[in-house]
């Protein structure tokens, strides 16, 4: 149902806000009856051109309105991962948060806090 009705917006979008500007950039509101001939075989790429409009506007239409969005929420919502391990004072290697001594050089380490 909410798909439904999210289809029905973003078409609305599209048919009412955006197919207007590109008819006035355009000049012309309707692609449907251009055509070419070519060895006595007419080609009707209007409706093809309507169509690639449409799909893209709507592919756009989706992109900003609701991609975009949801990436910045979702980028916020993060929480920075906990740290697992800490460099040793002596060595600078690797080694686990609560160690006591460096596995590496036996340094004793300080557990921080």
């Amino acid at each position: 149902m909410i798909g439904a009705a999210f289809n029905g917006v973003v078409q609305s979008i599209v048919k009412d806000l955006l197919t207007p500007i590109i008819a006035a950039i355009a000049k012309k509101p309707d692609f449907s009856n251009l055509s070419f001939v070519l060895n006595g075989s007419k080609f009707a790429y209007g409706d093809f051109a309507n169509n690639l409009i449409s799909f893209l506007l709507v592919a756009m239409a989706v992109y900003f309105f609701v991609v975009l969005p949801m990436n910045a929420l979702m980028s916020r919502a993060k929480k920075p991962a906990v740290p697992t391990t800490k460099k040793c004072a002596e060595c600078l290697s690797e080694i686990p948060i609560e160690a006591k001594r460096c596995a590496h050089c036996g340094q004793l380490t300080i557990k921080q806090k």
